[in-house]
């Protein structure tokens, strides 16, 4: 799929991690299962793909991974799910992507992390996004949010953001306008030349920034990092006052 506006019909949900920042939460659940005002952070994607009219999800599982099937399961009315088996070796985001990327159909394709969360203002986040898909100048698109209205983050920013759309994070560390949400919209195309069987998306994401095709849109509703314990509280507490 290149053409604009088109709805991509897969997602990928990164459901693998450790969880070691929410822990002694996920001492005995992965994180994907932690809850967030009664729903938990694996379904709130959930809900926002359904929402979109996504109908297929591929979800790679490592920690606890008997518990996230037996959770999908509870889904397959409602989605075509195939596991990504990463029970032997954990490969971090990238390898993560490489080997997903056979069982994916569709391209582009979003892949989503679950520990975050973000309420819409208007249309839809990931209808938005395909809206502004083009694969004639991009490999990915991320949702990002201003960093002033970045909900919980403990970081300064990831990335800035150009006039044309255009993200960069050129020289040192430190501060940057932009917070990416964890939702992104990929062309299968930026998943090649791996440089080992484990490694970050990072290094995809450096080869599309150097030639211009990592692009972003601005958020406009509500996001939260809900990565580590305290900021279930602070979400659930922002959300009660929306």
């Amino acid at each position: 799929m290149s053409s604009l506006g088109d709805m991509p019909g897969t997602a990928m949900i990164m459901a693998a991690g450790m969880g070691s920042r929410m822990m002694p939460l996920t001492a005995s659940r992965p994180k994907p299962l932690v809850e967030v005002a009664g729903t938990t952070l694996l379904d709130h994607v959930l809900d926002q793909l359904r929402a979109a009219g996504v109908g297929r999800i591929v979800v790679n599982v490592h920690y606890l991974a008997d518990q996230i099937e037996a959770h999908l399961a509870q889904h397959a009315s409602d989605f075509a799910v195939t596991i990504s088996d990463e029970r032997a070796l954990l490969l971090d985001t990238g390898g993560g992507l490489v080997r997903a990327k056979d069982l994916i159909p569709d391209d582009p394709f979003f892949c989503i992390n679950a520990d975050n969360w973000w309420t819409d203002r208007g249309e839809n986040a990931l209808q938005r996004m395909a809206r502004a898909w083009d694969g004639g100048k991009m490999d990915v698109l991320m949702l990002v949010v201003p960093f002033a209205r970045a909900g919980n983050t403990q970081g300064t920013g990831d990335f800035d953001l150009d006039d044309e759309g255009c993200l960069s994070r050129e020289g040192p560390k430190g501060p940057r306008g932009y917070v990416w949400t964890g939702v992104q919209l990929i062309a299968k195309q930026m998943i090649a030349d791996p440089p080992a069987e484990v490694f970050s998306t990072n290094v995809f994401w450096d080869r599309a920034l150097a030639a211009r095709r990592c692009f972003g849109l601005v958020h406009d509703g509500q996001w939260f990092d809900v990565g580590y314990p305290e900021a279930i509280g602070m979400t659930e507490a922002a959300l009660a006052h929306v």
